[in-house]
């Protein structure tokens, strides 16, 4: 028997298009699929789907998912995020091994940035 094989992550946004173009233009993901309550994004093997979230679904930003990327220039990066809607969770931290930030974005989920030393 194989095992499984991952598909996709689903993450719920009030405004699906918008997301879409959150990660589009703030990450680079390549929008496979955009319709007002569905979307396919993809970065690499990694594919992310949008989905509008229910009227009565009421977002708590202290129980999201965490997305990690590992971006080139985590300054730029957290300048077009800021710009598209995100929030900075603290500051940048200046590790050995290099710089992270966490951000949420326009709904409330996290994202962890990482720049390599």
């Amino acid at each position: 028997m194989a095992a499984a094989s991952f598909r996709w992550l689903l993450q719920l946004h009030k405004d699906v298009p918008k997301a879409a173009r959150f990660y589009a233009e703030g990450l680079d993901f390549t929008v496979n699929v955009c319709t007002l309550r569905w979307a396919e994004l993809q970065s690499g093997p990694l594919k992310l789907s949008l989905m509008q979230s229910p009227k009565d679904h009421v977002m708590q930003s202290g129980n999201s998912s965490l997305l990690s990327f590992t971006v080139p220039d985590i300054n730029q990066t957290v300048t077009k995020l800021m710009a598209l809607g995100a929030e900075l969770d603290g500051p940048i931290k200046y590790e050995v091994h290099g710089k992270v930030a966490a951000m949420r974005c326009i709904d409330g989920h996290m994202l962890g940035l990482y720049e390599p030393a």
